[in-house]
């Protein structure tokens, strides 16, 4: 029975400790599985332009930024309102719709960043 419970999903509620992590069966203000990790790479930011799999739009890509989670997305909220346009964040890639690079590459570079132009 125990085998059971354990493949099941295990332990979701303890009264003791309140909602618990079906995964790491830790409480949910301890668990450290649904956190983004530290970022990794060279910590430079590379700015380019694709229009790949889009319908032909063009947007400018940012990856590489050493920032993580709510860091980076305020980050991203910051670049799409300097640029004036739209924009998603993606497993740690800012997507700002149009063709931005100079401006994004500006900010970023404004903001104590190092910062490389990617691709041609």
């Amino acid at each position: 029975m125990k085998s059971k419970q354990m493949a099941a999903g295990g332990l979701v509620y303890s009264t003791e400790h309140g909602r618990m992590c079906p995964s790491c069966r830790q409480p949910v203000s301890q668990c450290e599985c649904g956190k983004p990790a530290a970022p990794t790479g060279d910590g430079i930011a590379r700015v380019s332009r694709e229009s790949k799999g889009r319908g032909g739009k063009t947007v400018t890509v940012v990856k590489g930024v050493p920032l993580a989670g709510e860091d980076l997305a305020k980050l991203g909220k910051q670049l799409r309102a300097r640029c004036g346009s739209g924009g998603t964040l993606k497993d740690g890639v800012l997507e700002i719709q149009g063709d931005h690079v100079e401006t994004v590459v500006a900010e970023l570079v404004k903001l104590g960043f190092k910062t490389k132009r990617a691709g041609g």
